[in-house]
């Protein structure tokens, strides 16, 4: 028998969902994934184009086995400053994510309400990822949107706004996050996040296509509950 777990009336594993609901929802899924960078403010228009930033073996995010990897050659037409900031921000966002999804696959929900006006409880929330998104009322995910804006403006908590002339994805306030003064401490932090953040995205978009399918996003491990996996066709 399957696992308990908590699922609304319109999401099973065993009923695929209708070809409009499931292009609605990746469609939402990737305005979420977006969405993190959506409040990102242009940089001031300059009369001269910058100058292509190279990348070298040894620069951050320059790893084996791979090293240079640009085979559309992108580096010498775009602002690569923007899409490293990108890529940083975006695997951070993955990286929470992917959290989450262990998260509620595991059974945990924090106490409370959700929502008091609607009585509903965070325990009332089901695991999957496209269920649980569409369970959040209106007013919650513009909640979540004012605080995205909030910490991409600098009005947020423990971060600041990227700076122009400041290290890639360096937003943190000093004195509430922990600094290295090393370098090679340094050098490994960061590559290991940039790792990470690669490895979560890639992880949060399979979720996300698990459950397109019709499977667990957890598949094929059958979630946290250990119960067997359902096959995909």
């Amino acid at each position: 028998p399957p696992h308990p777990r908590l699922y609304d009336s319109n999401w099973t594993h065993n009923s695929p969902p209708h070809t409009d609901i499931t292009m609605m929802k990746a469609v939402a899924a990737l305005a979420l994934f977006e969405s993190v960078s959506a409040f990102q403010a242009p940089l001031a228009a300059k009369s001269v184009r910058a100058a292509p930033q190279m990348f070298s073996e040894g620069d951050i995010g320059v790893l084996p086995p791979l090293g240079v990897y640009d085979p559309l050659g992108l580096i010498e037409t775009r602002d690569m400053r923007r899409y490293e900031i990108m890529e940083i921000k975006h695997g951070r966002a993955a990286m929470l994510g992917f959290l989450h999804v262990i998260a509620i696959e595991a059974g945990i929900r924090v106490p409370g309400y959700l929502s008091t006006s609607m009585d509903l409880k965070f325990s009332d929330v089901p695991a999957g990822c496209f269920a649980s998104l569409e369970a959040v009322p209106t007013a919650g995910w513009l909640q979540i949107m004012v605080l995205t804006c909030m910490q991409e403006s600098g009005m947020g908590f423990a971060s600041k706004p990227q700076e122009e002339d400041g290290e890639a994805g360096d937003i943190a306030l000093d004195g509430l996050w922990v600094r290295y003064d090393d370098p090679e401490t340094k050098t490994f932090k960061l590559n290991a996040e940039r790792q990470n953040g690669r490895a979560a995205m890639l992880g949060i978009t399979g979720c996300l296509i698990h459950e397109l399918l019709g499977v667990d996003a957890l598949y094929p491990t059958g979630g946290l509950g250990g119960a067997a996996p359902p096959t995909i066709f």
